[in-house]
């Protein structure tokens, strides 16, 4: 099966860049080129799948079998005419001390043969026992080809050509010059995501055309060729359903997922969307920028990003803010991750701005100047685990991209699972009753409603109402239902109403702690 391994000596070596140039000029001949990337990550993933056209699929030594990395490679390049695989970071870099996990392990996984690419700022003839300390450091490594990257002009190029034949048997496949166009912005986490670029598909393009131009791509298309077909073992299979004589057929359950796919959230692997499609779901692509409004769903996947660049706009869609907060409460199952979760609080911060979110978690989205953790991590189910068939027993390996976010100044009113949006005291509660029962309103809900002024302050309405509408949220605390419309949902969420003894008379009091002008009771 021809396939490639594009890796280099080290980090920010151009490698990225010019694995999607050459995903680009191989998909321009025609050619089906499927992607993967070594390790967990979600941005050059972004831009590979749109180079080749393929969803790019990573591959993990934690988080993955040795039979599992190949079946996926199999599975969705058998298909393909070249499967590309970028590396991270250096060849032989990882975790292990043994190289177990590294790229070179995944190479010798795979058999596949290894191009490097090599930023040859500043060196000649010092590329001769770079390339030789690569090649014997892990003989069984098959180093096909080397790119010559960021060359200073042709004088450069043709020195550095003679000295790597010269020295070496590697075959020299281009020799790529400096040049800016072949930069992609840089961001927090890594390269810009080309999901949220207008300009990506012409920066693509313009890789591709100066790739093309400098890269023997008949050379890198035979070198591919050289790479053998390897069968896993048989992985285990899942128990067939079980059921009654002669079942002959299962039918899956169908449900709609949905997933925020915009400028906003894109860190989804493929691997997972199509688990879910597998399983029976119909996968609802949702744009939290432009959508008003959630469409008819049996759960929500809300990914990472970068919220944070797209703040502005996720805020002026306040509709979509309230039909997401209004589907939550109304219990509709939702996962969200890093962006996802951000987007979920209260409000976010960042570069001095800030911006209201949906809210439905009291608290506030910070964004720091540096990383707050990223790496492997390993986690333990608890008691809480909400999903079915947990198992407290069993270690997830899992990775921490938190990045530079966290989550502040969260509220002890977090609703649990017999919770109420808004809780009545029992004095509140008696109070209510009566006042239903000398206004005849029968079993009419009481309604709430709370509003934000332009000066920030919140004025609160009260009264029986029999009309339910669109958004609302049905709750009950000490027998009394209340109603709540969707704008007042996120600024209602955690408050308290009460019935007191305020400079003798007797009036209802609303405790918030969303409200700007609220004060704790001192204990």
């Amino acid at each position: 099966m021809p396939s490639l391994f594009i890796s280099a000596a080290h980090k920010s070596s151009g490698k990225t860049t010019l694995s999607i140039g050459l995903c680009a000029a191989l998909r321009a001949r025609q050619l089906h080129v499927q992607p993967f990337k070594k390790g967990p990550d979600y941005i050059d993933p972004l831009w590979l799948t749109a180079a080749s056209g393929h969803a790019c699929h990573n591959l993990d030594f934690n988080t993955m079998s040795h039979d599992e990395i190949i079946s996926t490679v199999n599975h969705y390049g058998q298909a393909a005419d070249i499967n590309l695989i970028e590396a991270n970071k250096g060849l032989y870099d990882g975790l292990s001390l043994d190289g177990s996990d590294s790229n070179a392990a995944v190479a010798r996984l795979l058999q596949t043969p290894v191009i490097l690419v090599i930023d040859t700022r500043g060196i000649t003839r010092g590329i001769a026992p770079l390339l030789l300390g690569y090649q014997n450091f892990e003989r069984d490594i098959n180093i096909a080809g080397v790119i010559l990257n960021r060359v200073g002009g042709a004088r450069h190029a043709m020195k550095l050509t003679q000295t790597v034949e010269h020295y070496t048997d590697i075959k020299v496949l281009g020799a790529v010059q400096n040049n800016p166009q072949l930069e992609i912005e840089e961001r927090h986490l890594g390269l810009m995501p080309s999901n949220e670029s207008d300009e990506a598909a012409q920066q693509i393009a313009r890789i591709r055309d100066l790739v093309a131009e400098q890269v023997d791509l008949d050379k890198v298309i035979a070198i591919a060729g050289t790479a053998p077909v390897i069968s896993p073992s048989p992985l285990p299979q899942p128990l067939p359903p079980q059921g009654g004589q002669g079942l002959k057929t299962f039918t899956r359950p169908s449900v709609r997922i949905g997933i925020c796919q915009d400028p906003a959230f894109g860190f989804y692997y493929p691997g997972d969307i199509d688990a879910l499609q597998q399983a029976g779901a119909e996968i609802i692509r949702i744009n939290t920028l432009r959508d008003a409004s959630l469409p008819e769903l049996d759960g929500l996947f809300i990914g990472g990003g970068f919220p944070e660049t797209q703040m502005h706009q996720l805020a002026a869609n306040e509709s979509m803010r309230r039909s997401i907060y209004a589907a939550i409460e109304n219990r509709l199952p939702v996962y969200a991750e890093c962006g996802g979760l951000m987007y979920l609080s209260r409000s976010l911060h960042w570069d001095g701005a800030q911006a209201e979110m949906v809210g439905i978690i009291p608290g506030d989205a910070v964004m720091h100047k540096k990383p707050q953790g990223r790496g492997y991590v390993k986690l333990q189910e608890t008691a809480d685990m909400p999903w079915p068939g947990s198992d407290s027993t069993r270690t997830i390996n899992a990775h921490d991209t938190r990045g530079r976010n966290a989550l502040l100044n969260l509220s002890k009113h977090i609703n649990k699972e017999n919770r109420s949006m808004i809780t009545v005291t029992p004095e509140a509660a008696a109070q209510i009753k009566v006042s239903a029962q000398q206004g005849n309103t029968g079993a009419m809900p009481l309604r709430i409603a709370v509003e934000r002024k332009e000066d920030g302050k919140f004025h609160y309405l009260m009264g029986f109402d029999d009309q339910l509408r669109p958004g609302d949220q049905r709750v009950e605390s000490e027998g009394v239902i209340m109603v709540i419309d969707g704008i007042s949902q996120p600024l209602a969420n955690g408050m308290m109403l009460d019935y007191v003894d305020l400079d003798g008379n007797m009036e209802f009091v609303f405790m918030n702690p969303n409200d700007p002008n609220y004060t704790p009771p001192q204990e």
